[in-house]
């Protein structure tokens, strides 16, 4: 169940379909639950609220017949009638769209990328369909949430927007935010905002007058004049200062997927600096490695240390999180996980290789200046070592910082040992509150203890607390909810007793890894057999989960899935499982730890199996929802799961699950190519295909169907891959996946030229969508015959449009915008086509699909061009080059060389134009594009000439 509250109330059931809230009352009581977020709401506040003030006689019986009307609509066990009051049940921030707004804008605050941040805004403001509680704006019990949403919406515009300045996005936000201002002329920020875009985007007589405007609204409505940051830009614009110019690409703020630190890192200041210092001091290190045990806390200080050098490293600070791949993954599985987290572009010229994809990273980041963080690298030592003498060699400014239990024992490597935190010199209050574990200790124990504090009276127990655990942060952290039923000095009486030898030494393990692996027993001991179940159940997860793959994957007929989130939360009041956002995830140290104790419950397999079964159902669960409304927001979930989707065809493939293999890859192949993770799908699709035999199997067909699809994409003989007069959806009995498939393979052959193998698919992709009444199918197949120029192609664009605008499909509406586009240059109608690549370039920002950022950009540039707008064409290039530098999109770079070069050329600049088409002829060598090559050798022969 999902509600709706940003635009008319809305409530969709779990396939997405709309559920009808008969009587206006009825709906004003679901409102009103909803504005109080899943907490109780007196009866006495609800008969106030419905009837404004005027309740009708029996106004308790009648609000208990709205709430039966409302439990038949949403089902009995969705409003909760408590002590306090009636509940609605409201199992996490997805299914309200305004608590998903609100979760989205924080995580944009918090995160240090621009381009993240841009994005996440983005999110946030997709989810408003109208004005918030639209049809309830009389009801006086909704208006002070009415306002208090419409002004979080405009100051996530106005975030957005000055983001999106910083990224150089001023040509788009100065059409986008005069809509805004028109409806809100008063405000200033996002005036200022607005101004800053006309201004950049050569419009500075519109930027003046925009200030005009604000004056005079201010003096005729309020009497007042323009504020002082307002009127100071005004005047710096006035005198043109340089500050206002767009932002050169190196003076965007660095890159950057690190996570906000939930809590601060304490004892680690001066190992911070000296990482720091490692990492900066020049050519002769680039590799530190982090060595320490389990629980020591690497990865914590990896991640501050990285923080700190964000500003160093121009092409950005990157995560790699190793912990969930499995121990027999290679260097191209490290390599693999690197491309998807820098976003590079593999659907380039020179596409990845199989064989290898170390060769190809290292050649798409040859010429950048970057820090990467692998983390979690102890049972993959081999492998990473590997992919770092690779990086090391072929990336003369590429930087590693390793965090590992064991070193590479590879040249260059300079090792720097994490030793556990400092201990008190002796038990005075004065030096046991000096020490760096005692101050972690008391941080944790204030938490989870509320009133805790470190006095002379407890610092004796905290210090032997603290010596008894060896001064290990994980170990610490673990034991401080103790506090809350024992003092401290009970707490030490009881370590010293639980941890007294022999008991529970671990034979074969150093010391202070022994004193972790007893602080892990206790803890396991003190659980419940169900808070265990679920704790070693929770291990299978490689990168966290939610609450439904919890329940599902946890759950079993000797316990309940509706157990599931008490015993959870139980289990985080214990530390030993962490919330973040609507995740839950182990230390690694407890995952690891609860991975063992799963084999020797002999659960391995069972839980596996349900753990593959969750995560196949949800990838098919979100497969079509791909091609609609909730298109970005599958995207995003699926971006969340990568790295258990993963882990789940891992499994199902060494667990000879080799059906849910290929139903896993079948549902993951459309949104691996929406993300153009090609090399990921091709390698996916080949080993479910491996594993699953050569049966002949429709759900194989279909597998085999898409791989001949993606490999028309990513290989140089594509059309070979094809027999001629061959259909390769043959044998697929479902009209609609058949017809879907043909429309993806038939792209593909045209894709390289083979038109005459390539139309018949496609035209027989749009007979059979149109008999199965697939309105997806219908306007991808009218879209892309639109784009091959037949006499009726802006009729065929047009209807394509049309459907994927009503179906709702972001993508799709992009496709059919560059074929509209392109049916408008042959008609030589230069303002549509420029406003319609306007248009794609927009709705390929938003989803995040960089090659169309780039070809847009191109795009724009040549009509630029065209129109004799150098300065601008210039501009557009130049943004096209970064994105695809980025990206390693070789394409991309190639033609916006070319065009910086033509423009050059245009405005008598020779020396740059030649410096432009020179690059553009190396790197179309490079890559083998010999269409780059012509064009450069065809440009610089137009130079010389000049």
């Amino acid at each position: 169940m999902r509600y709706g509250v940003l635009g008319p109330l809305a409530v969709w059931d779990a396939d997405g379909k709309p559920i009808k809230v008969p009587e206006a009352k009825v709906r004003a009581l679901l409102a009103n639950l909803l504005m109080h977020g899943g907490n109780p709401v007196p009866p006495d506040r609800l008969i106030e609220d419905l009837w404004a003030g005027r309740p009708p006689d029996g106004a308790v019986n009648t609000l208990q017949t709205k709430i039966s009307q409302l439990r038949r609509v949403l089902g009995r066990d969705q409003v909760v009638r408590e002590p306090a009051g009636y509940r609605l049940l409201l199992p996490g921030n997805d299914v309200v769209d305004a608590l998903r707004f609100q979760e989205l804008v924080e995580r944009a605050r918090a995160h240090g990328e621009p381009a993240v941040k841009a994005r996440l805004f983005a999110d946030a403001l997709a989810l408003w369909r109208g004005p918030a509680y639209a049809d309830l704006a009389e009801a006086l019990f909704a208006q002070g949430e009415i306002a208090r949403l419409e002004e979080l919406r405009l100051t996530v515009v106005e975030d957005q927007a000055e983001v999106r300045l910083e990224q150089g996005e001023h040509i788009a936000l100065a059409t986008e935010l005069g809509k805004w201002v028109a409806r809100h002329p008063l405000r200033e920020r996002l005036r200022m905002a607005h101004m800053r875009a006309l201004y950049r985007a050569g419009r500075q007589g519109d930027a003046l007058q925009s200030f005009r405007n604000l004056q005079r609204q201010l003096a005729e409505d309020l009497g007042v004049s323009p504020g002082p940051a307002v009127s100071a830009l005004h005047e710096a614009m006035l005198r043109q200062e340089p500050r206002l110019a767009t932002p050169s690409v190196n003076s965007l703020s660095c890159r950057t997927n690190l996570p906000t630190p939930l809590t601060p890192l304490i004892g680690r200041r001066q190992a911070v600096s000296q990482v720091r210092t490692l990492l900066s001091s020049g050519a002769n290190t680039r590799l530190v490695t982090l060595t320490g045990l389990g629980g020591v806390g690497k990865t914590r200080l990896a991640l501050a240390a990285a923080r700190d050098m964000t500003g160093l490293f121009t092409d950005g600070v990157w995560l790699v999180e190793l912990a969930g791949l499995s121990a027999s993954s290679t260097h191209h599985d490290i390599a693999e996980r690197v491309i998807i987290t820098l976003g590079l572009c593999d659907t380039a010229a020179t596409e990845p290789d199989l064989d290898d994809l170390v060769g190809w990273l290292c050649q798409a980041v040859a010429d950048k200046h970057l820090l990467i963080v692998l983390d979690n690298c102890e049972h993959l030592v081999e492998p990473v070592a590997v992919l770092a003498e690779a990086v090391l060699s072929a990336v003369p400014a590429g930087h590693l910082l390793i965090t590992s239990q064991q070193i590479l024992n590879i040249p260059g490597e300079v090792v720097h040992p994490v030793p556990p935190l400092a201990l008190p010199e002796d038990a005075s209050p004065e030096t046991v509150a000096r020490s760096s574990a005692v101050e972690l200790f008391a941080e944790r124990a204030a938490a989870a203890a509320p009133g805790f504090v470190l006095t002379a009276d407890n610092a004796a127990g905290v210090s032997a607390i603290c010596r008894r655990l060896d001064g290990i942060p994980l170990a610490l952290e673990l034991v401080a909810p103790r506090l809350r039923t024992l003092s401290p000095d009970e707490l030490a009486d009881c370590l010293n007793h639980r941890f007294a030898p022999p008991e529970v030494r671990v034979r074969g393990l150093p010391a202070r890894q022994q004193t972790l692996r007893a602080m892990l027993d206790w803890s396991w001991q003190l659980l419940t057999a169900d808070e265990r179940t679920v704790l070693r159940r929770l291990a299978v997860h490689a990168d966290g989960c939610t609450m439904p793959s919890a329940e599902a994957v946890c759950a079993d007929r000797d316990l309940d899935a509706e157990r599931v989130p008490d015993l959870l939360s139980r289990l985080m009041d214990r530390s030993l499982v962490v919330r973040e956002a609507n995740r839950f995830r182990l230390l690694e140290s407890v995952a690891a730890y609860c991975a063992e104790r799963l084999a020797e419950a002999g659960e391995e397999a069972a839980v596996r199996a349900r753990f593959v079964r969750c995560y196949t159902e949800l990838a098919e669960g979100e497969a079509e929802r791909l091609r609609g409304p909730d298109q970005r927001r599958c995207l995003e979930h699926l971006d969340a799961e990568t790295v258990n989707l993963r882990r789940a065809l891992d499994f199902a493939i060494t667990e000879k699950e080799t059906g849910y293999a290929v139903r896993l890859v079948n549902a993951l192949a459309w949104y691996w190519f929406l993300r153009g993770r090609l090399t990921e799908a091709r390698r996916s699709l080949r080993a479910a295909l491996a594993a699953y035999g050569a049966s002949a199997s429709v759900t194989r067909l279909t597998a085999q169907a898409w791989l001949t699809g993606i490999e028309l994409r990513t290989s140089s003989t594509g059309p070979a891959l094809v027999p001629a007069g061959e259909d390769p959806t043959a044998g697929i009995d479902d009209p609609v996946l058949r017809a879907r498939l043909q429309w993806f393979i038939g792209t593909g052959l045209t894709g390289h030229g083979d038109h005459h193998a390539g139309r018949p698919l496609v035209e027989a992709s749009l007979a059979g969508a149109r008999t199965a009444q697939d309105r997806w199918g219908e306007a991808a197949a009218l879209v892309e015959i639109a784009a091959h120029a037949p006499p009726q192609a802006e009729t065929y664009a047009e209807l394509g449009a049309a459907l994927f605008t009503e179906i709702g499909d972001r993508w799709g509406q992009l496709r059919a915008t560059r074929s509209l586009a392109l049916a408008a240059e042959r008609a030589g109608d230069h303002a549509r086509t420029k406003q319609l690549h306007h248009e794609g370039l927009l709705a390929a920002e938003d989803l995040g699909l960089w090659t169309e950022v780039v070809e847009a950009l191109t795009w724009l540039g040549e009509t630029a061009l065209a129109e004799g707008h150098t300065s601008r064409a210039t501009e557009l290039y130049e943004r096209a080059l970064s994105v695809s530098a980025e990206r390693a999109y070789s394409r991309g770079e190639i033609h916006a060389e070319i065009g910086l070069g033509h423009a050059a050329r245009l405005r008598g600049d020779r020396e740059a134009a030649r410096r432009h088409l020179n690059r553009a002829l190396a790197k179309s060598h490079s890559a083998g594009d010999t269409t780059g090559v012509e064009a450069s050798l065809a440009e610089l022969n137009l130079v010389s000439h000049v």
